[in-house]
């Protein structure tokens, strides 16, 4: 027996056995949204209780501004005993608790004085005359302070070439006197002003200095140690801090003494740079801003992460965003998060498992649904499990979902919800679907969470030339991922998926922990400077037999093979065989790959509108496959892998394949998912008969009896139901002279979302799937009283086999929609957030409610029809 034979039998029942029955630490979580704070008791227990009963993992507090009169302040004694009633109740749920480190975003608050704020560069340009100049250093504004002057021999029509460094001393700038007009340039430090974003009661205040772990350590005390005094770490999963939003932070009182410790040359004559060109200025810059990441890397997140250790508990970040957080930032976290779709682009999502993939981490979480189909309350089912599909394909394996609103019982109208989100609670009517989405995604996550996961691309993310255009006098932000999407064209990650690759972004930094044979192929876009170090690391990579192909890359690297843009597929074609070949080649179809000893696992997904057949041929020689569906945990077929392995997916369809040599034989389910039924090989299985399910029907609203429906029955043509949330049952009679061997019930196929933009939304980065169902948005089917399953995803099938008898049966459908129907008439929130800012100031705008009801249908959308077999 082979090695890889005896890993794969001592494998594949592991595997099987946790795809099956998968532990809940895979499962989705969700933010949880505190506002005021106000809170009750009875309220958290029953809105945990309803977590757990819909098969989430767990909860991510996060405490926001008042939609009422707050009741206590952020940090009270009150708040703090509640948190840890919270979380006693969650682990008697077996829901995994984390804690937000602050209130809003980012962390700050009343503690952070003056001198610990976050601080940015200022700049004035002043044209003066021959004569001599004596400046006070008096600040402009309260905070403000004087660094440095520089003079120049010019106009502002006609700048400088060249300035002189006029340092303050002792309180006075002195210019002397010069041959004609001059401009002055004055650099001062002043405080960003910016506080706390949608900051709960209390919690109010500036935000920190990321630069400065004096800072940091006065927030963790002021913040962190009280709600781990309260809250004992072995209740908590983690300790968490969300995307960095730090606007214009670009400077802190150590700046010029760290500069020049650092980097091995004076700082104040150079400063200028940043703003006027010169020689040395794209390596000042790029010093400048190397230095304010280093900085942030330790004396913020080093600090958060020695003191969560101290506190026994893991540190997780989305670590992106401003101050400049590189790709290799993430090292100093303990757990990795992203956030935003796009399998072929490059969201967060891919700086942060990037990340994971190069320090190890084996799981690695990403923000999901934010935004998601825009206004709030608009998303359906669907919409989850195609956006979450957009993230597994990106390398996560955890999601964290965006999220789920705290709302008092009494709360009027649809009670409370964040501003930009979701609102996924079980105020949706379509809640009955999301234990089935909840299992759905959980076995995913788990299966993607084991092994190793399989890229054979690194892009190369020139921090060099990066950190170079950093910066607002540059026309940029100071994102370095902002900035990186920029440089790299999303045609190079999606020609690289598309050609059946997966890839790592890289930076020079994370080069030290990614061996020269990681990658059989390195891509350098739109480079211009290559340091010494990761230059010797590409020499170390064509001598292991890799390739490094440059896309409208200037930089001089030895062996380097010139690419364009078009010439990309090709390239990777010839460099490296596709990892999972799929044909005929379709822009929807993408994959993602774990390898574990002896076995291949692959989520293979359709991220597009209409329905794909495909052939797919693995890179790895294996004799055999499984198909498995993550709906049931069920096996769908096992064959030989050899000629490939035909997939039929449907909308918004995946299949998981697991792929090795020999592999134990298992049984197939007899009866397959109906969901599943699309992927299974074309011309299988006992010939079908469609037979339409036309009625009579019968309708019946929760406020009224039951009458007779026409189908298609759209609940906005009806009278007095434009604005109705909820659900309603419809029923027929099905007469069977005989039994068949399967019977599924088909509601009908989508069709396709009008409008070219049909994923985005209509806020934002919001997504949407490009297809409109035939039932509006979930139909639940009892046959003869026997619950038989749900329809809310293509293909809308439910089997009723079980259920069906000869004769007469009854069949009861009931159809749930959104709430987007009753937040277009919601007047209370439009009241709540009023009364919010009146009371507490503009913390928040509510999203674009008078767009609830663009393109919503609910109700039974077609005819059914039965799917009769054998």
């Amino acid at each position: 027996m082979s090695g890889a034979t005896s890993s794969a039998r001592s494998e594949f029942p592991g595997l099987r056995t946790g795809f099956a029955d998968p532990p809940q630490d895979a499962a989705p979580m969700m933010r949880w949204w505190w506002f005021g704070p106000s809170v009750t008791r009875p309220e958290l227990d029953r809105e945990l209780t309803a977590m757990a009963a819909a098969g989430l993992g767990g909860v991510e507090v996060a405490f926001v501004y008042p939609l009422g009169e707050a009741t206590t302040t952020f940090g009270s004694a009150e708040l703090l005993a509640d948190l840890r009633f919270a979380a006693e109740r969650a682990r008697e749920l077996g829901l995994r608790f984390d804690l937000t480190l602050g209130s809003g975003w980012s962390f700050g608050g009343p503690h952070i004085s003056a001198g610990l704020a976050a601080r940015q560069l200022h700049w004035e340009r002043r044209e003066i005359g021959p004569g001599a100049l004596e400046l006070p250093a008096t600040p402009p504004w309260p905070g403000d302070e004087l660094i440095a002057g520089y003079v120049g021999s010019g106009s502002l029509q006609e700048l400088p070439t060249a300035y002189a460094w006029q340092p303050v001393s002792d309180g006075w700038l002195q210019v002397e006197p010069g041959a004609g007009p001059r401009v002055v340039l004055l650099a001062y430090a002043r405080p960003t002003g910016q506080n706390v974003k949608r900051a709960a009661a209390g919690g109010e205040g500036p935000v920190l200095d990321h630069y400065s772990a004096a800072a940091t350590e006065a927030h963790l005390a002021a913040v962190g140690d009280p709600m781990l005094d309260a809250v004992p770490a072995e209740l908590v999963g983690s300790v968490f801090c969300d995307s960095l939003e730090v606007y214009g932070a670009d400077w802190t009182p150590d700046l010029p003494a760290e500069f020049g410790r650092r980097r091995g040359y004076e700082f104040l004559p150079r400063l200028h740079r940043l703003i006027v060109d010169g020689p040395d200025a794209a390596r000042f810059r790029a010093d400048y801003h190397r230095t304010l990441a280093e900085l942030f890397e330790e004396n913020f997140l080093a600090v958060c992460q020695d003191w969560a250790a101290g506190r026994g508990v893991p540190f997780r970040i989305q670590s992106y965003g401003t101050p400049p957080a590189r790709v290799s930032s993430y090292r100093f976290a303990d757990r990795f998060e992203g956030e935003g779709w796009g399998w072929d682009r490059l969201p967060q999502t891919r700086w942060a498992s990037s990340a994971a993939h190069l320090y190890g981490r084996s799981v690695v979480s990403a923000e999901v649904w934010t935004w998601v189909h825009s206004p709030s309350f608009r998303a359906t089912p669907l919409d989850l499990k195609g956006e979450a599909h957009e993230h597994l394909l990106n390398g996560i394996n955890l999601l964290v979902g965006h999220g789920w609103p705290y709302s008092p019982p009494d709360a009027p109208g649809l009670g409370w919800f964040f501003y930009a989100a979701g609102a996924l609670d079980d105020r949706n009517p379509w809640w009955p679907a999301m234990p089935e989405l909840s299992r759905y995604l959980t076995r995913l996550c788990w299966l993607l969470q084991q092994g190793e996961p399989v890229a054979d691309v690194a892009v190369y993310v020139p921090d060099e030339d990066l950190l170079a255009r950093l910066g607002r006098a540059q026309g940029g932000s100071l994102d370095p991922w902002r900035e990186a999407r920029r440089r790299i064209p999303e045609s190079i990650p999606a020609t690289i998926r598309t050609s059946g690759l997966d890839f790592d972004l890289v930076d020079d930094e994370a080069l030290a922990d990614a061996g020269p044979d990681r990658y059989p192929v390195v891509i350098l876009p739109a480079t211009t400077t290559i340091p010494a170090a990761t230059a010797a690391w590409l020499d170390r990579v064509r001598a292991a037999g890799g390739t490094v192909l440059g896309v409208e890359s200037p930089v001089a690297v030895p062996g380097m093979i010139d690419v364009g843009p078009d010439d990309l597929w090709a390239a990777l074609a010839t460099a490296v065989v596709p990892d999972l070949a799929v044909s005929p080649h379709t822009a929807d179809v993408c994959f993602v790959h774990r390898r574990l000893p002896g076995l291949e696992a692959y989520l293979v997904v359709n991220t597009g509108p209409t329905t794909r057949t495909v052939g797919v041929v693995p890179r790895t020689p294996s004799s055999r496959y499984s198909q498995w569906d993550a709906g049931s945990g069920d096996v769908l077929r096992t064959g030989e892998v050899a000629g490939g392995i035909e997939l039929t997916l449907a909308p918004y369809e995946a299949a998981v394949l697991v792929v090795g040599d020999d592999l134990p034989t298992e049984p197939v389910e007899a009866r397959p998912s109906p969901r599943a039924s699309l992927s299974m090989t074309k011309g299988s299985g006992p010939r079908q008969r469609r037979r339409p399910l036309d009625g009579p029907w019968q309708v019946a609203f929760a406020d009224e009896a039951a009458g007779p429906a026409d189908l298609p029955h759209v609940w906005e043509d009806q009278p007095g139901r434009r604005h109705y949330s909820g659900a309603a049952t419809y029923t027929t009679t099905l007469d069977l002279e005989v039994v068949p061997d399967r019977v599924l019930i088909d509601f009908g196929e989508a069709e396709l979302r009008e409008g070219a933009a049909a994923e985005r939304g209509l806020v934002g980065p919001s997504y949407r799937v490009g297809v409109r169902g035939p039932v509006g948005e979930v139909a639940q089917v009892r046959v003869n009283s026997v619950d038989c399953g749900l329809a809310w995803a293509p293909p809308y099938r439910v089997d009723i086999t079980a259920a069906v008898r000869q004769g007469a049966n009854e069949i009861v459908v009931t159809v749930c929609n959104t709430a987007a129907n009753a937040l277009a008439v919601d007047e209370p929130i439009r009241r709540l957030a009023a009364e919010s800012e009146e009371r507490y100031g503009r913390r928040f705008r509510m999203q674009e409610l008078d767009k609830a009801m663009d393109t919503v249908r609910s109700g039974l959308l077609a005819v059914p029809a039965l799917v009769l077999s054998g």
